[in-house]
C-alpha cells in the first residue's frame, strides 16, 4: 500500500504545473522598470513605465472616447469591413511588406513560458536580451526526448530518472490524431502557435532561438496571405522547425493543419483587437482546444483609453470601444474585466492579468502619450490531476 501511495503522490508531483507555465516568480508588473519619479525629467526618456494615472487624466480620455464616438459608420459599411477583413490586411502588408512593425524582442522577457526551459535556465534566460540568449538554454529534463521518431510512431526514447512517469502520462495523451497521423511538426516535443503573426515580427525572434532547442517547433498563421508569403520568403525561415500557413481564426469549420490538444504555448499578441467582438468568444473557444492541458496561452492586446483610441475622429467607430482605421482595418480596446470574462468561459485558468499603463514621450514635438495595453497568461486545466488525486485518496482509502 505504501509503494501505491508513493507511486500516486509522485505522479502528481510529476505533473504539476511545469515551472515555465507559472508567472508567480515573475514581477506582477511588466517590462522595464523606468518609473517617473520627477516631472520636470520626463522628457529625458523615450517611455516611462507603470505610469499611475489620474482622476483628472481618466475623465479627459473618457470624455475623449464618448466625443469619437458618436458618430458610428453606416451598418452596410460595417458590413464590408467585416466580409473584407482579410483583403484590408493583405493591402497592408502589401504596401508595407515587414517594414511597419519592429521585431518583438520584449517577448521572451515578458513571457518566458515561450521556451521549453528549466527554471534555473529561465531566470538566466530572464536576466538577457532575446537577441543574446545562448545555447546555454537547455531543454527541460522532464520532458520527453525523440529527436528522430514521428511522434506518431509512439517510439520515442524518455529521458533516465523521474521523467519516466511524465512521459507514460503524456504518451497516453497523445493517443488519438496522433496514433496514425503524421503533420509538421509531429516529431516534436514542444509546439508553439503564433496567431496573427503578420510579417514575422514575432516569428523570427522565436526561430533564432529554436535554433538552439531543435526538439522544439513553431506554427504561424494569418488570414492575409500576403504576409504568410512574406513569412515564407524571409531568409530566417526554416520550414524543418517553422510550419506558415494561411488561416481564418473565425472559421471554426477550418481545420488547422495539426491535432486539437498537442499545443505548449499559444501566442495572441495584438490580434483579437482585429476581430470583431461577437466573434472573439467563438475564437478563444477554439484556440483553447488546440492546447494540450498545462498549455498556455499567451495574450497582449490594446487596453481601454489607449491612445490610439483616443487619436480616432469621428465617423470611425464602429461598436462601443471598437473602430475602423483609414485603411480598413479595425481595433477594439479591452478593460482587464472582459479579458478575464472571455478567456475563463473559455475554460482556462487565469495565471496573470495585467493592465500595463505607459507614458511614451515625443522629445522633439514634447508631446506626451498614455499607452495602455492588457497583458494575460491563461492555463489550460491539468483534468487528469484531479482524477489522479481522487484515484490515490480511493487506494489509500480501500486498503
Amino acid at each position: 500500500m505504501n509503494m501505491i501511495w508513493r507511486n500516486s503522490t509522485s505522479c502528481l508531483r510529476l505533473r504539476k504545473v511545469p515551472h515555465r507555465c507559472q508567472s508567480g516568480y515573475r514581477p506582477a508588473v511588466p517590462l522595464g522598470s523606468r518609473i517617473l519619479t520627477d516631472l520636470d525629467k520626463v522628457f529625458e526618456y523615450n517611455m516611462w513605465d507603470h505610469m499611475q494615472w489620474s482622476k483628472e487624466d481618466e475623465e479627459a480620455a473618457r470624455k475623449k472616447v464618448k466625443e469619437n464616438s458618436t458618430v458610428r459608420v453606416l451598418l452596410e459599411e460595417q458590413v464590408k469591413y467585416e466580409n473584407d477583413a482579410s483583403k484590408y490586411w493583405d493591402t497592408f502588408y502589401k504596401i508595407h511588406k515587414n517594414k511597419f512593425f519592429k521585431d518583438r524582442n520584449w517577448l521572451l522577457r515578458e513571457f518566458p513560458e515561450i521556451l521549453p526551459v528549466d527554471q534555473e535556465t529561465k531566470e538566466k534566460v530572464g536576466e538577457s536580451s532575446w537577441d543574446h540568449l545562448e545555447t546555454k538554454t537547455a531543454y527541460c529534463s522532464s520532458r520527453m526526448h525523440c529527436p528522430t521518431m514521428p511522434e506518431g510512431k509512439y517510439h520515442c526514447k524518455k529521458c533516465s530518472g523521474p521523467s519516466d512517469g511524465q512521459s507514460n502520462l503524456d504518451a497516453e495523451h497523445r493517443k488519438g490524431p496522433l496514433k496514425t497521423e503524421l503533420f509538421p511538426g509531429s516529431s516534436a516535443t514542444f509546439r508553439i502557435l503564433e496567431v496573427g503573426c503578420g510579417a514575422g515580427n514575432s516569428v523570427f525572434p522565436i526561430l533564432n532561438t529554436l535554433r538552439n532547442i531543435p526538439e522544439s517547433f513553431l506554427y504561424c498563421c494569418d488570414f492575409a496571405s500576403g504576409a504568410v508569403e512574406l513569412v515564407k520568403s524571409h531568409s530566417s525561415y526554416r520550414a524543418a522547425q517553422c510550419c506558415a500557413f494561411v488561416h481564418d481564426i473565425c472559421d471554426d469549420g477550418l481545420p488547422y493543419p495539426f491535432p486539437d490538444g498537442i499545443l505548449d504555448v499559444i501566442l495572441l499578441v495584438f490580434v483579437l483587437s482585429s476581430i470583431h467582438p461577437d466573434r472573439m468568444q467563438g475564437v478563444v473557444n477554439r484556440l483553447s482546444k488546440l492546447l494540450k492541458p498545462g498549455g498556455m496561452l499567451l495574450f497582449r492586446d490594446y487596453g481601454r483609453y489607449d491612445k490610439t483610441q483616443l487619436r480616432f475622429k469621428k465617423g470611425h467607430c464602429l461598436s462601443e470601444n471598437f473602430y475602423v482605421r483609414g485603411d480598413g482595418t479595425r481595433a477594439y480596446f479591452f478593460t482587464k474585466g472582459e479579458v478575464h470574462e472571455m478567456f475563463c468561459k473559455a475554460g482556462l485558468d487565469e495565471k496573470q492579468n495585467l493592465v500595463d499603463h505607459r507614458l511614451q514621450v515625443n522629445r522633439k514635438k514634447q508631446v506626451k502619450m498614455h499607452r495602455v495595453w492588457v497583458q494575460g497568461k491563461f492555463q489550460k486545466p491539468l483534468q487528469w490531476t484531479q482524477n489522479s488525486s481522487k484515484l490515490a485518496f480511493s487506494l489509500l482509502f480501500h486498503n
